[in-house]
């Protein structure tokens, strides 16, 4: 509300300014975390699913914004297992069908702030476990574990390597 007051009074309004080497690091962060999620997925995972769209999301949160309480380990671990657990739940209990899409996203919403655990991405994942097609709906109760929760760990990990390699930079700021 006081951003929208200044802009109807004529005052400036001062945006943070992201300088080259924050963008780089998080360009760094970025590009190593899914391309660690891509490479065990090619390689070393080659008939299993790894790569879901919702780590896009997430790397958006934990590289390019670690102070952010969606991008810290426990929101985005939990808030994402937690939510593929319900979306796998919502497939099997009503099918791929637009009820249980909206049911998927709305009651991973409503535990994740429950548990204290939101995390964005975490409703793109329950929507892809009732959305993803016959390869996420083979996984069954694997797709919580692998790929949400073992490439959330991944990219956890490497955002702390990454994050704290950089002099101006901390992460975790919270567990």
């Amino acid at each position: 509300m006081k951003s929208y007051l200044g802009k109807m009074r004529g005052e400036r309004i001062q945006r943070q300014q992201v300088g080259w080497q924050d963008a780089l690091w998080s360009w760094i962060g970025a590009f190593s975390g899914m391309a660690a999620i891509c490479w065990l997925s090619a390689g070393w995972l080659s008939h299993q699913l790894l790569i879901v769209g919702s780590f896009g999301a997430t790397s958006v949160l934990i590289y390019a914004a670690p102070e952010s309480p969606f991008a810290q380990p426990r929101n985005v671990m939990l808030g994402s297992v937690l939510s593929a657990a319900i979306g796998v739940g919502c497939y099997y209990g009503f099918g791929a069908t637009p009820f249980s899409m909206a049911l998927a996203v709305s009651l991973s919403i409503l535990v994740m702030q429950l548990t204290h655990s939101v995390h964005p991405p975490g409703a793109a994942a329950a929507l892809i476990a009732v959305a993803g097609g016959e390869g996420v709906h083979e996984l069954g109760w694997w797709y919580p574990l692998l790929p949400i929760g073992m490439g959330c760990a991944l990219m956890v990990f490497i955002a702390m390597l990454v994050n704290n390699l950089a002099r101006h930079r901390r992460y975790p700021r919270h567990w």
